[in-house]
This record gives C-alpha cells, structure tokens and sequence, in this order.
C-alpha cells in the first residue's frame, strides 16, 4: 500500500540509505536487537527482534525468498522501491534486488530462505551476497 509520507516516515526512509556498517556491528551497537535461528529440512528462518529506528542494513541474495513482518510497522527498501509495510504481512524479496528495512515501531522480522545450512555461525555467510 503506497500513500503520502509524513515528515516522520520521510525521515525514516531517507535514513536507510545512509547505513553502511557490517551487520554483526551495528547488532553489537544495539542491546535490544536479538537473532533467533529456526531449521528444518532444507529451510531456514531467521526471526529478528528489533527496535524502533534501527535498520535492518542493505544486502542483496543470489535467490528470492520471503519476509514476514509478524509484529510492527516498518518501510522495506527493494531497490529503488519503498514501501511501508504493517503487520502482519509476506513480503517477496526477489534474487539480485538490493533490500533492507527499517523500524518504524518496535518489529518482529522474520527472513525464510531454502537452504541446508544449519549451524547459525555461517548462515549469514551462505545467505547474502558478497559486495
């Protein structure tokens, strides 16, 4: 759903592009942020728990896959394309498109990715394209 953006949402998306940290340090910087890693066969689902304000930093994947937004409201960058994006909603990332999402109140996050990878320490590495 697209409509009229207020001063604050404004705000908002002009800082997603501004984030250029590595994920691993932007998690360290933020006490509430938490990661809880999900697997079954052949599938992986990343629940991610984060604040009002932070981002979610832009990458890209070799493969599409869903998000869901299970709690929350936030703005979803997709390429050139911004969209702000309630609870609960599945969203299609598709492969190649640069991506990343900000928290416009406190979110539950969750990325589902088709992959056999199970220990959690090299998911990431497995998962998001290299720049």
């Amino acid at each position: 759903m697209k409509y009229f953006l207020s001063h604050q949402e404004q705000g908002i998306l002009w800082l997603l592009g501004l984030f250029k940290l590595k994920a691993d340090s932007m998690m360290m910087q933020d006490p509430e942020f938490r990661i809880t890693h999900h697997f079954s066969d052949g599938l992986y689902a990343k629940e991610s728990f984060f604040t009002a304000g932070m981002t979610i930093l832009k990458h890209t994947h070799d493969f599409s896959h869903l998000s869901i937004l299970a709690h929350g409201k936030v703005a979803v960058l997709r390429g050139t394309e911004i969209d702000i994006v309630s609870a609960p909603a599945c969203i299609e990332i598709e492969a190649g498109v640069t991506h990343g999402v900000k928290a416009i109140t406190d979110c539950v996050w969750f990325c589902i990715h088709a992959t056999d990878e199970k220990d959690p320490s090299k998911v990431d590495e497995i998962l998001i394209k290299g720049e």
